[in-house]
């Protein structure tokens, strides 16, 4: 996995230097939803999974990932959910569809235009995970999970950060 740049101090005349092995060793991949509802608090659902490059290892979060987020979604809100995403491959293929079809009683979806992150607040959650994560100086790939699953966990349980994301795209006025 190619280490995030991200900025930091050093002595004035020498720029600090962290050395980091040249072989991709994985990556982390990320999938989550941001919860809005008037009254409320707001809340986080996210999935994590890492690809080591393992023979029929599945290379990043796939729609049967992104169907276990949603039912859990609902599971824990207890309620309806209206969805709106982005235009992700995984979001359009037909099992998808054929999942959302099967859960019209509970599941409500629009789509974002073609290229709008400025409208997805997940973008503005993704954001302040890079950024915590932008110094590490990761020895395998599982430090960059632990760090990325306890910056998400860190997330869910501060309200203000999820809100902040949501009031940024202006999709609500009220956080």
């Amino acid at each position: 996995m190619t280490p995030p740049r991200a900025r930091s101090w050093g002595r004035k005349g020498s720029t600090p230097v962290v050395r980091v092995r040249g072989r991709g060793s994985g990556r982390v991949s990320m999938a989550g939803l941001t919860c809005y509802k008037p009254g409320k608090r707001s809340r986080m659902f996210y999935s994590v999974r890492e690809y080591r490059g393992r023979k029929g290892e599945p290379k990043g979060i796939g729609w049967r990932d992104l169907c276990e987020l949603l039912v859990r979604a609902h599971i824990q809100l207890g309620g309806p959910i209206v969805l709106v995403w982005d235009n992700l491959r995984m979001h359009l293929v037909e099992a998808m569809r054929q999942f959302i079809a099967d859960h019209a009683d509970w599941l409500t979806v629009f789509q974002l235009p073609s290229y709008s992150p400025d409208l997805n607040p997940q973008e503005g959650i993704w954001s302040l995970v890079k950024r915590d994560i932008g110094n590490l100086a990761a020895a395998d790939l599982g430090q960059i999970t632990r760090a990325v699953k306890r910056r998400l966990k860190q997330i869910q349980y501060r309200p203000d950060l999820v809100d902040g994301c949501l009031v940024g795209t202006g999709l609500i006025t009220d956080g």
